[in-house]
């Protein structure tokens, strides 16, 4: 029987590394994986997927799922990264991968953005997954990071903004709660204020 499941982590925890690995498990056991990705994540192309540790793999985009080839069985497995930009309507339809397809679906992404809201995504993920698992990361002090941070350009945390600006190191970091609440990026910098 397949399950959705969602495997969520802080910024930098290898969400992205461990879904590139999972498609090459697949593969390397002449399994057909289908990695996709949202259209919005364009960061590294429309098309491809890299993790910070220099992992890269082709992808399809979310938006032009073959519902009728994942209906006659062409995929083992339905990988998905970037998870949390998906829509509730999106969610959805993995749902009905899962449960009218058998077809198992993996997806990664962050659980809460830079202001500890959660991504429409991740909302409609938590509800609906048969399993929700944490990739793990730490914090600069050596605690589990559980936030995220947006970085202003000058290391500090800014807490205005979209709740989509995409970016990597460059934009973001895993904080644990301590310091996530009280806006300190690393030994000494802290933001000026609650901004």
């Amino acid at each position: 029987m397949a399950k959705l499941y969602f495997r969520y982590g802080a910024m930098g925890s290898s969400k992205t590394a461990n879904a590139i690995m999972v498609h090459y498990n697949y593969a390397e056991r002449q399994k057909a994986p289908l990695l996709a990705k949202p259209s919005v994540d364009v960061r590294d192309g429309a098309r491809v997927i890299r993790s910070r540790s220099g992992l890269e793999q082709l992808c399809v985009l979310f938006e032009e799922l073959d519902m009728a080839a994942i209906a006659g069985g062409a995929y083992d497995c339905i990988i998905v990264d970037e998870a949390q930009f998906l829509s509730e309507a999106q969610v959805e339809r993995l749902v009905e991968i899962v449960d009218v397809h058998d077809t198992p679906v993996i997806c990664y992404g962050l659980k809460t953005d830079f202001q500890g809201k959660l991504f429409a995504g991740s909302d409609a993920l938590l509800r609906h997954a048969d399993a929700i698992e944490e990739v793990k990361t730490i914090c600069w002090c050596g605690k589990k990071a559980t936030h995220n941070a947006r970085l202003d350009g000058s290391g500090r945390m800014t807490r205005v903004g979209e709740q989509v600006v995409l970016g990597a190191d460059d934009k973001y970091i895993g904080l644990c709660r301590k310091h996530w609440f009280a806006g300190e990026t690393g030994p000494g910098i802290v933001v000026p204020s609650r901004q």
